[in-house]
């Protein structure tokens, strides 16, 4: 039987695992904790997730020096100096462009006028827009008319002598008020930037240390499943630095180079602005597209720069993020689309902008410490990239929902990696197996049953168009289809019966095996269980049938398969009989002696199995034919 099929385990071991394991309400509880302590305490957890980041994209670099002889401290110090020399760097840059520029705004104050008295008298004539401003404004003059015309209104006093103009002056600010001014909205950055300088520095002297702590703390009874999970995070989180930093660079180069081409002033300023907010998810690169393009805006008199400008963006970034992005590291942050959104929407609310850069690391640990410790693993399957459902899985649901159109779509992106035998033996019939023991532990009531297996049959329809090619890149002999004109001609019509062993998932697994030997050729159909019943077995037509395959799902039917054999070897004397029993192994039915059991001509346990033991006979006899028309000749 398939691991699919094996009822859950029941023993000791997991039984105290599963008393041991936390209930949701006490995860709810903690999660809640969590979430209030982050958000208070985010004056010290955000230059700590701050460092933490720095510290990943810095460990190569120091490692790297420790292995070139700068001493332990000194290596730590030399990375650390290098990074404030690159992100001071890219500061400055940013501030001296930001003055070059704003020396300039003035230059373009008669195009932005323009403009603007453009738009409003756009707006303010004929049209919709007109009519409606329109509109407003006189029903505004009729209510302010209608309500100084009231009988209960009373005229306004005379005036009476007119006020004396009043100016407060303050004092010319001092020394000390002037430094507060310019030095208090700088406190609080300089403040945080010092403290992740400082707890950047120790996480990385302290690294091994902080590392085998961690490890007593997550898991020291289990040494090897906590250093993989710590590998594999700080190799997500090392690639995703890279390749991001390496892809942001390139796109504010090219960004840089295409706004200098356009003539946008200060190109160099939008090119890092765009590689610095592209960190951003989602947001980055439309607020990167907005500030070169509102400059275009004041410095052209016509609107060919605007649109230049935004074309740039609107070609550029898909091409990185759709195209680049994939192709370099794929799926290496293990996150899915929707994670992504709910990260970002998360980790802003909690930290406001720095949540909002970071939200994709911290949920990349997330994923990370639930697809290696038990307890989480519920944030794996609710942010990973991991599909949450097996192929078969996903498969036997949409059977029980009797969608084959969705059961059709999923066996076409299946059948771009794999051919039409890999998909009926390996997900559809392992499909079934579910549904199967879903029957056996009494969920699946008859009515259900009939349903999977018309939508098997639906499924099977849907793709009488498919060709069976191999998927790109796979190299895959043809497979054999027989020549009708070379077989005997008893075996032209439908050769082949599959005989439901007992009900309708048998009966679909059947359909599978029927399908499959139609494309090779060679005619076959399906019968349910109760024609093959002692009371209706005369009924049953067995016009030129050559081969007999009684299909069982369950592994548990050789006797019932015992008498379903004897029966058919009544009705039909010459035919060969196979029983099929789809979910069970050759070492299992060699042991459980199927064939001498049921008295069948033998025992099959795979669609391919059947397949090539049938197609095998029909040679054998499209051989013997040919032989014999030679000999006549």
């Amino acid at each position: 039987m398939s691991a699919a099929l094996r009822p859950p385990s029941t023993d000791a071991p997991a039984l105290e695992a599963a008393a041991g394991a936390p209930s949701p309400f006490r995860l709810t509880v903690v999660g809640a904790i969590v979430v209030a302590a982050l958000y208070f305490g985010r004056g010290v957890f955000v230059p700590l997730a701050l460092a933490i980041l720095l510290s990943f994209a810095l460990a190569p670099l120091a490692l790297l020096l420790r292995r070139w002889r700068f001493g332990r401290v000194g290596s730590v110090l030399v990375a650390v100096l290098l990074a404030v020399l690159v992100i001071s760097g890219i500061g400055a840059v940013i501030g001296s462009q930001f003055v070059y520029l704003a020396e300039d705004l003035p230059r373009y104050q008669y195009n932005i006028i323009e403009k603007i008295k453009l738009l409003r008298g756009s707006a303010a004539g004929a049209g919709v827009v007109g009519r409606a401003s329109s509109m407003l404004k006189n029903l505004g003059e009729e209510i302010a008319g209608a309500n100084s015309s009231e009988p209960g209104a009373t005229e306004a006093p005379a005036a009476g002598p007119e006020p004396l103009p009043v100016q407060v002056v303050e004092p010319e600010p001092g020394p000390i008020e002037v430094a507060e001014r310019v030095a208090g909205p700088l406190l609080e950055p300089l403040a945080t930037a010092g403290i992740v300088l400082v707890f950047l520095v120790f996480i990385l002297l302290q690294r091994e240390d902080l590392r085998d702590r961690f490890i007593s703390l997550a898991g020291s009874r289990d040494l090897q499943r906590t250093t993989r999970a710590l590998d594999d995070g700080a190799r997500r989180l090392s690639r995703y630095l890279l390749f991001q930093t390496a892809l942001n660079a390139g796109f504010g180069v090219v960004i840089g180079i295409g706004l200098w081409l356009i003539g946008v002033p200060s190109p160099v300023l939008w090119g890092v602005l765009a590689m610095v907010l592209r960190f951003v998810p989602y947001i980055g690169a439309p607020l990167a597209a907005a500030f070169p393009a509102l400059l275009a805006l004041a410095v052209d008199p016509g609107w060919s720069m605007v649109l230049w400008t935004l074309g740039l963006f609107a070609v550029v970034e898909p091409i990185v993020g759709q195209v680049i992005e994939p192709l370099v590291y794929g799926h290496s942050t293990g996150l899915s689309a929707v994670a992504v959104v709910v990260a970002a929407t998360f980790w802003t609310l909690l930290w406001g902008p720095v949540g909002l850069l970071l939200s994709t690391p911290l949920t990349m640990c997330l994923v990370v410490l639930g697809r290696h410790v038990e307890h989480f693993e519920f944030l794996d399957v609710l942010l990973g990239d991991t599909p949450p459902l097996a192929p078969e899985e996903s498969l036997y649901q949409r059977m029980l929902a009797h969608d084959p159109d969705e059961a059709a779509e999923q066996a076409e992106q299946i059948l771009k990696e794999r051919n039409l035998v890999g998909f009926y033996g390996g997900v559809a019939l392992q499909a079934l197996a579910l549904a199967q023991y879903d029957v056996n532990r009494g969920a699946l009531d008859q009515e259900r049953r009939r349903l999977i297996r018309d939508t098997v049959a639906d499924l099977c329809a849907e793709l009488a168009d498919h060709e069976d090619v191999p998927p790109e890149g796979q190299e895959r002999p043809p497979p054999s289809v027989i020549d009708a004109d070379r077989l005997p001609p008893e075996w032209r019509e439908k050769p082949v019966l599959c005989v439901a062993g007992r009900g309708p998932l048998d009966e679909a697994a059947g359909l599978l095996l029927a399908d499959l030997l139609e494309r090779h050729g060679l005619g076959a159909r399906v019968v349910p269980c109760e024609a093959a019943l002692p009371a209706n077995l005369a009924g049953l037509d067995t016009t030129g049938v050559q081969i007999v395959c009684a299909s069982y799902l369950d592994a548990r039917s050789l006797t019932n398969a015992r008498y379903l054999v004897r029966r058919l070897r009544r009705r039909i004397p010459t035919a060969h009989v196979i029983a099929a029993f789809w979910t069970m192994t050759p070492e299992q039915a060699s042991q459980r002696n199927a064939a001498a059991t049921t008295g069948a001509d033998e025992v099959v346990t795979s669609l391919q199995d059947a397949l090539a033991r049938i197609l095998a006979r029909a040679e054998s006899a499209a051989a013997g034919s040919g032989a014999v028309r030679s000999a006549a000749e």
